[in-house]
């Protein structure tokens, strides 16, 4: 289970999820630019609870 969860404060734009027990992924989902009218999603980081808030 990765528990994806919208963040608040400074980093209220970006959601989060948990990768493994102190792994945490930030990233934001955004449209994709080209005509096949998706999503991407943009990993801004990866590491520890510590290293990524």
């Amino acid at each position: 289970m990765l528990r994806t969860h919208k963040l608040s404060g400074k980093l209220a734009a970006y959601l989060a999820c948990s990768c493994v027990y102190d792994c945490r992924i930030i990233f934001i989902i955004e449209k994709d630019t080209s005509n096949s009218g998706g999503e991407v999603i943009l990993l801004l980081d990866i590491g520890t609870h510590n290293d990524v808030y």
